[in-house]
């Protein structure tokens, strides 16, 4: 199954990154990047694993307790549309 991420999932995947470096270790950066990696392992393996939002069609995977990612199975590809740091407010959300 083929994975292809938004512009906004590059973005927000990077800037992730760089605040982990920045903030927290590169331990902590690359814990981040292997649980991403985990994680669409798991989606190729069984798509529905994930719950559904009340967005249609579209799953959510919690990455690490802060950082969930949003995606969804179209063209039998998946397709990784955010990342979003659980404590903003949810209603900024844009899917």
């Amino acid at each position: 199954m083929q994975v292809r991420w938004s512009d906004e999932a590059i973005e927000d995947y990077h800037q992730n990154i760089a605040y982990l470096l920045k903030d927290w270790s590169a331990t902590v950066a690359i814990e981040f990047i292997e649980d991403t990696e985990i994680t669409i392992e798991l989606i190729k393996i069984n798509p529905e694993l994930y719950p559904l939002t009340s967005h249609k069609d579209i799953r959510r995977a919690v990455i690490r307790k802060q950082i969930s990612m949003f995606f969804e199975i179209r063209d039998e590809a998946i397709h990784i549309i955010r990342f979003w740091n659980n404590y903003q407010n949810p209603n900024k959300l844009k899917l």
